[in-house]
């Protein structure tokens, strides 16, 4: 990470030497970027990381002689350091992706199909990398497909769950879904992710998790032990039908910056069903979900953050805890303890005012 006034010196990897140039010219605008070096492969990169000793690598997925899988593998066993993957927007590209995220990867866009979308991409890489550049990046510990539930069994509550995430996202959710039953009340989950990712994601999650992880269909009943997450370009939303819940999809406008956005879920899940629903709020950059949590905080739900000793963006959980939408904060790995142990107790409404927690 550069030191306090610095600019933040990037290297970039990528085997196109036209998207080399490109992507020089879209963060060189930024007065607080140095594009220091531009590597066409992964072995001229590893050198130039050892000299240049840069704060942020932007990464292509594909490139020959090492993918940048195996490239992002070293940098996070040897020389960690924050790295913005350039993603295509195949599915292939969606699931290599994923892995980076899994392995250490910070944050990811999507490859420009043409030059001319290449100057739109600073509108999104620029406040990634400055991110990237923040943040605490170690080598990850994510719960294998082995480790054991944190309980056997839930029971009959009658909870609903409800998550949001954004920056360093898909490692969090793993790590919590994965230490949790397959019976365990139905979750609704909003993760900051593009079109054609979230499928992706949510493929990936089914086949390591316990419980049933799909993307979200509009009027989808939501059922235990199944977990519903937010497709890529819509907000999600518990709807309520007779005596039956469902998810319901819009692609209305994007709200706090987001669609899918984590404020209109929770929002909705505090109109629905409190108090008989636990919000949780994990690692991400900016503030979307904040509001939404004080929402069901003061309908009387059980609301959990993410702590700052363990989120790779102490952002959105932060500006929630700041205005009291917090109940009690959590280390990644005690977050599951937590839900379950929420769902077990019947609470009734306890008002939180802004600026407690």
């Amino acid at each position: 990470m550069s030191v306090m006034g610095a600019k933040i010196k990037v290297l970039i990897v990528d085997d196109s030497a036209l998207m080399r140039k490109l992507l020089t010219t879209v963060l060189s605008a930024d007065d607080e970027i140095e594009v220091v070096g531009s590597a066409p492969d992964p072995y001229v990169a590893r050198e130039q990381i050892k000299a240049l000793n840069p704060d942020v690598v932007t990464l292509d997925v594909e490139m020959p002689h090492m993918n940048g899988i195996e490239f992002l593998r070293k940098i996070m066993e040897l020389r960690p350091t924050p790295v913005v993957m350039i993603s295509s927007l195949t599915q292939a590209g969606a699931e290599t992706t994923l892995e980076a995220l899994e392995i250490g990867a910070v944050d990811f866009v999507a490859k420009p199909s043409d030059s001319s979308a290449v100057m739109q991409l600073g509108g999104e890489l620029i406040p990634k990398i400055k991110n990237a550049a923040r943040t605490r990046v170690q080598r990850r510990v994510v719960p294998t497909r082995r480790a054991p539930a944190r309980r056997t069994t839930h029971g009959t509550s009658d909870k609903i769950i409800a998550i949001g995430a954004s920056t360093g996202g898909v490692e969090a959710l793993k790590a919590v879904l994965m230490l949790l039953p397959a019976d365990v009340p139905p979750i609704l989950i909003t993760q900051h992710m593009p079109e054609r990712f979230t499928a992706a994601f949510a493929r990936r999650l089914d086949s390591e998790c316990r419980m049933h992880v799909q993307e979200a269909a509009h009027d989808q009943p939501v059922e235990q032990g199944n977990v519903y997450i937010a497709p890529g370009a819509h907000h999600l939303e518990l709807a309520r039908r007779g005596s039956g819940l469902y998810c319901s999809l819009n692609q209305g406008p994007p709200v706090s910056g987001h669609r899918p956005s984590v404020d209109v879920l929770f929002e909705s899940v505090a109109r629905t069903v409190a108090p008989r629903a636990v919000g949780v709020i994990l690692t991400g950059m900016g503030r979307d979900g904040a509001k939404g949590l004080l929402a069901m905080r003061n309908a009387g739900c059980a609301t959990i953050g993410q702590d700052e000793g363990t989120a790779l963006v102490y952002g959105m959980p932060r500006v929630a805890f700041e205005i009291g939408a917090v109940e009690s904060q959590h280390g990644l790995f005690d977050i599951s303890d937590a839900i379950l142990a929420a769902c077990a107790t019947r609470k009734t409404p306890s008002f939180a005012t802004t600026g407690q927690s």
